[in-house]
């Protein structure tokens, strides 16, 4: 007897939202937690070179890893969408093919570690103390390579098949453990810059190891009728183009806010500075955000996969609701506590009054780019990545211009470019939402 599937056509709820979103929100409160425990811990050790050999060398992992995190959100697509069909088998196969993605894709770091981390330093030069420890630290968690990509496929099925708790158990046992570990193997054991590498790769293993555990039960009866759907051409087609356009799409984004960081080097150092303290707000705003708009990727998928065109509005419509009622909280935030926040993040005089005199557009922020945070889950559950592609490359285009523009006016300037990218983002893609309703109504035709 198989696990029954829940479908799309379930009534779409204030509660069923929040069912999805909190476990999201708790879950990234978690994640600056444990940067601030690893840099805390080498710290102790009263040397520079450890602290900022672990810093280059987490940056360096995070890059090579980021270039497979578009493994998430296609994952996260394909199984809202399978999950919505009522498909067990295809839900499963999803499950399956994205692993075998993440298990060759850190295979080939692994082998491949020699010549990137060479790159790496020479794009980023340190002493060569730094780079000895670096190059230490790197060695160890390069090997956790498959079961960290894994670990963004599971996390996007998760997702996918409305498990967000499971996500929320993963986060707490891998931070939790790495804690633990780390404070035993460098404070304990006095292995240094290991010892936080070590930590992170047991973490991270395990990981994986409780996540496929917790997926278990979907495989259970259609593990055989899974794995016969491993090679199937369209499935594979869908999985690839999603892929592609997700990831191109996530560079041009990420080009648009390097560039915003090298044009700001050019008011100074103090305004650079403030710039990047205010950054933060733009973090924990994308953190907070990112649970409502995860809810509308995992509905909106379910909804279309069972060609449910009244549920996709719906999906749509309260997380959008639910979105803007969290960035009006964070804008409200800001605005009380704002001074206070940057006071705790910078204790230059300086850089305080400067990040004062630019705080309104952080203030503003949450509510300019709400539209955009959710339109992106409402378009990554609807699997419409070519749009979201379409969408992004535009208000590039807009931003560039924008920039031309504003940049007289200075940093004031590089941030209205910057509100302009997300207004424009949001705009986008609210022009293109009809046709997420219309490949609804083709699903449900179909």
């Amino acid at each position: 007897m198989t696990e029954q599937v829940t479908t799309g056509a379930e009534a779409i709820s204030h509660r069923r939202i929040l069912k999805i979103a909190l476990p999201v929100v708790l879950s990234n409160a978690t994640v600056p937690l444990l940067g601030a425990v690893d840099t805390a811990v080498i710290g102790q050790m009263g040397q520079a070179a450890p602290l900022g050999a672990v810093g280059l060398g987490a940056v360096i992992l995070a890059t090579l890893f980021w270039a497979f995190g578009f493994l998430r959100m296609s994952t996260s697509g394909l199984a809202a969408q399978a999950q919505g069909a009522g498909d067990a088998a295809e839900r499963a196969a999803v499950l399956l093919r994205a692993l075998l993605v993440a298990a060759a894709a850190g295979l080939a770091l692994i082998a491949a570690q020699g010549v990137l981390f060479a790159g790496a330093f020479r794009l980023a030069p340190a002493s060569a103390e730094v780079e000895g420890f670096a190059r230490q630290y790197l060695g160890i968690r390069i090997w956790a390579a498959p079961a960290t990509i894994g670990l963004f496929a599971l996390t996007g099925w998760f997702v996918g098949v409305e498990r967000t708790r499971a996500v929320l158990i993963l986060q707490l046992w891998q931070n939790g453990l790495n804690i633990l570990l780390a404070l035993w193997f460098v404070m304990g054991l006095g292995w240094g810059v290991r010892g936080v590498a070590f930590a992170t790769l047991i973490s991270e293993v395990s990981g994986l190891a409780l996540g496929l555990w917790l997926a278990g039960d979907a495989l259970r009866g259609v593990f055989g009728a899974a794995v016969s759907r491993l090679r199937d051409r369209p499935a594979l087609a869908r999985m690839f183009s999603a892929s592609r356009d997700i990831m191109a799409r996530t560079v041009i984004l990420q080009l648009s806010f390097t560039t915003f960081v090298f044009l700001g080097a050019r008011f100074g150092d103090v305004t650079l500075a403030a710039n990047q303290v205010l950054m933060q707000f733009l973090e924990v705003t994308a953190y907070a955000l990112d649970g409502f708009a995860i809810a509308a990727e995992t509905l909106v998928g379910q909804a279309i996969g069972a060609g449910a065109v009244h549920q996709t509005r719906s999906a749509s419509r309260i997380s959008m609701q639910w979105g803007i009622g969290g960035a009006a909280v964070l804008s409200l935030t800001f605005l009380l506590l704002g001074g206070p926040i940057i006071d705790l993040m910078t204790t230059a005089p300086d850089v305080r009054a400067e990040a004062r005199h630019f705080l309104p557009w952080l203030i503003a922020a949450p509510l300019i780019g709400v539209a955009s945070w959710i339109y992106d889950g409402i378009f990554i559950g609807a699997l419409m990545t070519r749009a979201m592609l379409k969408a992004m490359a535009l208000s590039v285009l807009v931003y560039g211009a924008a920039l031309l523009l504003l940049l007289p006016f200075g940093n004031h300037g590089l941030w209205g470019a910057l509100m302009v990218l997300n207004a424009t983002r949001g705009l986008t893609m609210w022009r293109a939402y009809p046709q997420v309703e219309a490949r609804a109504l083709s699903g449900a035709a179909a």
